[in-house]
């Protein structure tokens, strides 16, 4: 079962919600969300907003559950307790008001970024608070955290955004298995953003981020003391003594290993905000990740699958039924690769499925983008953007596979093959077996979506060059 549809299972099921009726609320076919609801079909990233948004106008609550089960990594070791999207769980020992405001009037990534590393450091220490955490250490995980989005992903965090310009001012040297996702706890990646020269980094990091942050914490405290919070120099000097001082009668969520602003280098989570923190985990992940995605995605509107590039990927989803589909075009004809014009047959130990728009870019498997190619024509183009010369063939050889998959499997599963068709390519069923109509779609949708993609940094233009191998 994918994570969307335990989330939407979850969320309908919990608040006794209809399919039918989120199905009238987004405006689509019933068979859809039934297909969603079993696992039959993933929604796609843009989709799962609109999921949020219609079960927020049925059940406010159904949507923070329907949140919260999608994006909390830890949801099999928390309960999920439905909230409303904009709040937290209540709690006697510490402030909930204030941490709901931590991300108020944000401009920049740091906030998001500073929060959802603190809450993986602590996952990893078990939420034990002896040890301070370092300036160090935080910076080392912010910069991991903002690496998949930004640097593999190619998301803009926002043309002034620090975070994201201290990391491409990097030179990392990512090894395999952080591309390939089996780096899931950021290990490797901590490891290699570790070994750089970071001084610079942790000095711009110290003198603003961590003595703001808390800001809402404090608020009274602040004004008590006659400490602005326009003017950011005396605010930051003024922090670590104010949030010492009231360490224990206001609980911020930390203070710092110093009361003098230059011998900071740590701070030192509360212990009752680490009670707090560890026992609603997976709620507070999942409204961390709300939150983040919403910055992510206005900044990046045009975007495919941002959701689906905000953390380290669990893994790449199977290609198993996309390959099966191919699979009944090939029994009937042999294909000709668009790339190489190599013959391609069925069961074929050279057989591979190409991402014509590359998946570090789309982040999802739908069918009207992938299409056979030889394994080693696959390697070669790895995530660049092919030339303009091979779309013709492309578009030649989806209307092949959506023709002879029409002739040649049962109605009922040939509408539902062709519903990323539908969907993403704004297609009626009829249409699909029309030429002209197919092209045009196609030149609407990968048009634009290639012009996106370059401008965020993704090479266009690739040709396959054959190489013998002289072995």
């Amino acid at each position: 079962m994918s994570k969307a549809s335990h989330a939407l299972q979850q969320a309908l099921e919990l608040y006794g919600i209809s399919q039918n009726r989120l199905a009238r609320e987004l405006g689509v076919d019933l068979p859809i969300v039934f297909r969603w609801f079993h696992g039959q079909v993933d929604p796609t990233a843009e989709t799962i907003t609109n999921i949020a948004d219609a079960l927020r106008q049925i059940e406010p609550e159904a949507a923070q559950t329907f949140i919260n089960a999608f994006f909390a990594r830890s949801v099999t070791e928390n309960a999920v307790t439905p909230q409303s999207p904009r709040s937290l769980p209540l709690s006697h020992q510490v402030n909930v008001a204030a941490l709901s405001r931590l991300f108020a009037e944000t401009t920049n990534s740091y906030k998001f970024l500073f929060f959802m590393s603190l809450l993986d450091i602590l996952r990893r220490r078990n939420f034990e608070t002896q040890d301070p955490i370092r300036f160090e250490d935080l910076i080392i995980e912010m910069l991991a955290n903002a690496w998949y989005p930004h640097a593999y992903f190619r998301l803009s965090l926002g043309t002034q955004d620090k975070i994201a310009q201290k990391l491409d001012a990097l030179d990392l040297e990512i090894s395999e298995p952080i591309l390939k996702f089996t780096d899931t706890d950021k290990t490797l990646l901590r490891e290699a953003i570790a070994a750089q020269d970071l001084r610079d980094i942790i000095r711009h990091f110290r003198r603003y981020v961590p003595f703001r942050l808390i800001i809402p914490f404090l608020d009274e405290e602040l004004k008590l003391k006659g400490v602005s919070r326009s003017r950011g120099n005396e605010l930051d000097v003024a922090m670590p003594a104010i949030a010492n001082q009231y360490f224990e009668s206001r609980k911020p969520l930390y203070c710092f290993d110093s009361e003098s602003y230059k011998d900071c280098q740590a701070i030192i989570v509360h212990p009752d905000w680490a009670d707090y923190l560890e026992l609603h985990l997976a709620i507070i992940t999942g409204w961390v990740s709300w939150h983040w995605l919403n910055y992510v995605q206005r900044r990046n509107p045009n975007t495919p699958g941002v959701v689906n590039k905000l953390f380290v990927p669990q893994k790449r989803e199977s290609l198993e039924k996309q390959t099966q589909y191919w699979n009944e075009v090939l029994k009937v004809k042999p294909i000709e690769c668009i790339y190489s014009g190599q013959t391609l047959t069925l069961g074929s130990d050279d057989l591979s499925l190409d991402h014509y728009l590359p998946w570090s870019f789309v982040a999802h498997n739908q069918l009207w983008n992938l299409i056979p190619v030889s394994q080693s024509v696959n390697s070669s183009k790895s995530n660049n953007l092919p030339a303009q010369q091979y779309f013709s063939k492309f578009v030649d050889l989806q209307y092949q596979g959506i023709c002879i998959t029409h002739d040649t499997v049962k109605e009922g599963r040939w509408k539902n093959l062709m519903e990323s068709h539908i969907n993403d390519l704004k297609l009626d069923i009829d249409s699909l077996l029309i030429r002209e109509r197919v092209q045009k779609a196609y030149e609407l949708t990968v048009s634009s979506q290639i012009a996106l993609a370059v401008s965020q940094g993704f090479w266009g233009d690739w040709i396959y060059y054959y190489k013998p191998d002289f072995r």
